[in-house]
């Protein structure tokens, strides 16, 4: 080989070992931007106004309503093993939200008390935009976040008991509005409901109880009181039976707005250790009949 041979030989290899050299030197460039993540570091704030004037649309108030002491039949024998049996089940007079707890109360109660934002715990959240409306309700909230809203408010969570009850009525129905199933009456999976997320409470007036209680079939899947049993326990059974098999896990009712299925019912239970929070779980708070409204916001009977 004669030595210009050698020279170009020897020039081609210094070149191709210095090409990772100098990047190493240079640095790498940073991602591109990713335009998700600039949606998601808006402040959740924007939301924590309590003027209804900060936005286009005017507040839904909370409001209460009454459910009338007596029996009613819970659980179905035509659903899953853990909305068996079904049976009748008498339970005294209690308050429950009319809506589920919209963004513009539970920033309130953030506002006023310093509790943690509702945000998503990671960047993986897409739909943060198109959750933060005043009058949807409240995503990102875990069980404890719920229950502190509530005591907040002088109430509580609802119990498995009142929360079927005041969504299902007392004739045993599958589904608000009676017994066939019906397409595009709630907000549930796909967007041919007309919302690609959560809708304003209230927006399905076929999604509302017999009692006048609205989105207990879809919209968002709700936190209640009780920790999760296979079989829901009666609601006079001693505290050691119906605590005894919880294997730490809180019970949540309906359907959200990203649910599928035939087997969707009223009757149907989830559950979830109680620190999760996701954008299709929300609430709505209750209260015990003892002679007076705990406070007063928007109570009414269950005839309105």
């Amino acid at each position: 080989m004669d030595g210009r041979l050698k020279l170009i030989l020897a020039a081609v290899i210094l070149f191709m070992v210095g090409m990772p050299i100098s990047g190493i030197l240079r640095g790498t460039n940073p991602p591109p931007p990713d335009p998700d993540l600039a949606k998601m570091a808006k402040p959740l704030q924007s939301t924590q106004s309590s003027s209804s004037s900060d936005f286009p649309e005017p507040i839904i108030k909370e409001e209460m309503v009454f459910i009338p002491p007596g029996e009613f039949i819970q659980g179905t024998m035509q659903g899953g093993f853990n909305e068996r049996p079904e049976r009748i089940v008498p339970l005294e007079g209690f308050w429950i939200g009319r809506h589920e707890v919209t963004n513009h109360h539970y920033f309130e109660f953030v506002e006023q008390t310093g509790h943690r934002n509702p945000s998503p715990p990671s960047r993986y959240a897409k739909r943060l935009d198109q959750l933060r409306g005043p009058n949807q309700p409240v995503a990102y909230v875990s069980w404890y976040d719920a229950d502190a809203y509530c005591q907040w408010k002088g109430r509580r969570l609802p119990t498995e008991a009142e929360w079927e009850k005041a969504m299902r009525g007392i004739d045993g129905r599958l589904w608000p509005w009676g017994n066939s199933p019906r397409i595009f009456k709630a907000n549930l999976g796909g967007v041919e409901d007309g919302f690609e997320a959560t809708a304003p409470v209230g927006s399905f007036p076929l999604d509302r109880s017999p009692f006048g209680i609205y989105d207990g079939y879809g919209n968002m899947m709700e936190w209640v009181s009780n920790w999760y049993e296979e079989q829901v326990a009666l609601p006079n059974e001693p505290r050691e039976t119906n605590f005894a098999n919880r294997g730490g896990y809180k019970t949540l009712r309906g359907a959200g707005y990203t649910s599928h299925g035939i087997d969707l019912r009223i009757t149907g239970r989830s559950f979830m250790v109680p620190n999760f929070r996701d954008e299709t779980i929300g609430f709505r708070c209750a209260a015990s009949e003892v002679g007076k409204k705990p406070d007063n916001v928007g109570f009414k009977d269950s005839k309105a």
